[in-house]
C-alpha cells in the first residue's frame, strides 16, 4: 500500500470512528430560533462542547416546540427522554419549585444584582431537591418585571382594579393580587393572542418579551419601576444521559455549564430588554411611564406583605438569606 493510500485509509477510519463516537444532544426549545435563548444558551453550548470534545459531543436545537408543544411541559419532556435538554420557567409549574420561586419575589434580587449568582448560591443546599432526575446546566433571572399593557396606563395600584393581568407563576400572582389585579396564569407564548383579543389587559413580565414574543405589536403602555420582581429560568440535562456519557464528555459539560452559561443567558436577557425598551420609547404610539420615587413607594407598600407571607409558606427563610448572600 502506498503512503498516500495509507493516509487516505487511515483518515477514513478515523472519520468513521469519530462518527461512531459522536453524540448529539437534543435541546427542546418552545420558542422560535430568533429568541434570545438560542444564541446565549443553545448555540453557546454547542460551540463550547464541540470545541472541548473535538466534535464528539454537540447540541442541536429543536425550535418552536418541534419535540413537543407546551412550554409548561419542558421539564417533563427531559425526564421522559423526548429531549436531552430543555429550558423553561419554574413559574410554569410553581408547585414543584416552591423555594426556587423565592427568587422571583419583589426585592429578593434587586435591579443591578446578578440573579444567576443568587440562584446558584442557594441551589445546592436549599432547593436542589426541586430538580429531580436532571442536571441543571444554567439558572438565571430576567430583567426586572414591568407592566406591559394594552389601552391601560398604570400609575398607581388603584389603576389595576378590575384588570386581568397575566403572570408567569404563583409568586407573581400574589403580587398582582396584592395590587388589586386579577392574575391570569398562562405561558408567555399565549400572551400575544390573549392581549390582542382582550382576554387579558396586560402582563407582568420583562421588557425582553416585547422583542422575543413581539408583544410590542399588541401593547401600547409600559410602566417601569414598580417592584414586581424578576423571572427565574433554568436549563436542564437529563440525569441519565449525563451519567451515561464518557468521563471526558461529562467534564466538558461541567466546564460549559454553571455560572458561565448562566451569566451568558442573563446578560443576553438584559441586552434584549434594553434594545426592546429603546425601540418602544422611539414609537410615538406608546406611552412609557417611569414611576417617580413617590409612585414607587405606593406599589412597595401594596406588596410589602407578599415576600414575608410567601417565604413563610414554603419554609424558605434560609433560602432567602442564601439568595441575598447573608
Amino acid at each position: 500500500m502506498t503512503l498516500n493510500k495509507l493516509i487516505i485509509a487511515t483518515t477514513a477510519a478515523m472519520a468513521l470512528s469519530s462518527q461512531v463516537m459522536a453524540e448529539e444532544l437534543k435541546f427542546a426549545n418552545f420558542t422560535p430560533p430568533f429568541h434570545t435563548i438560542n444564541a446565549s444558551v443553545i448555540e453557546k453550548l454547542n460551540t463550547d462542547l464541540s470545541a472541548a470534545t473535538n466534535g464528539a459531543l454537540t447540541v442541536r436545537g429543536y425550535h418552536g416546540g418541534e419535540l413537543g408543544a407546551g412550554p409548561a411541559e419542558q421539564y417533563v419532556r427531559v425526564l421522559q427522554g423526548a429531549a436531552d435538554m430543555a429550558w423553561g420557567l419554574p413559574g410554569y409549574t410553581s408547585s414543584q419549585f416552591g423555594k426556587t420561586m423565592i427568587s422571583e419575589l419583589p426585592g429578593v434580587i434587586p435591579e443591578g444584582t446578578p440573579g444567576y449568582e443568587a440562584l446558584w448560591r442557594a441551589y445546592s443546599k436549599h432547593f436542589s431537591n426541586e430538580f429531580p432526575g436532571v442536571k441543571p446546566l444554567a439558572l438565571w433571572a430576567s430583567e426586572p418585571n414591568i407592566f406591559i399593557m394594552r389601552n391601560k396606563i398604570i400609575r398607581t395600584p388603584a389603576d389595576l382594579a378590575g384588570l386581568k393581568v397575566r403572570v408567569a407563576g404563583s409568586t407573581a400572582a400574589e403580587v398582582a393580587s396584592a395590587l388589586g389585579a386579577t392574575p391570569v396564569q398562562m405561558p408567555i407564548s399565549q400572551v400575544y393572542n390573549a392581549m390582542q383579543t382582550g382576554l387579558i389587559d396586560g402582563v407582568i413580565t420583562g421588557a425582553s418579551t416585547l422583542r422575543d414574543f413581539k408583544l410590542d405589536e399588541v401593547a401600547d403602555a409600559l410602566t417601569i419601576g414598580a417592584p414586581l420582581g424578576r423571572l427565574a429560568f433554568y436549563t436542564v440535562l437529563n440525569g441519565r444521559v449525563y451519567d451515561g456519557l464518557s468521563a471526558d464528555k461529562r467534564a466538558a459539560i461541567d466546564a460549559a455549564s454553571g455560572l458561565g452559561l448562566s451569566k451568558s443567558a442573563e446578560d443576553a436577557w438584559l441586552q434584549t430588554a434594553a434594545k426592546a425598551l429603546e425601540v418602544a420609547r422611539a414609537d410615538r404610539a406608546n406611552t412609557i411611564l417611569e414611576l417617580s420615587a413617590a409612585e414607587k413607594a405606593a406599589f412597595t407598600a401594596a406588596v410589602s406583605g407578599v415576600v414575608q407571607s410567601y417565604v413563610k409558606s414554603v419554609d424558605g427563610a434560609a433560602t432567602l438569606a442564601a439568595m441575598k448572600g447573608q
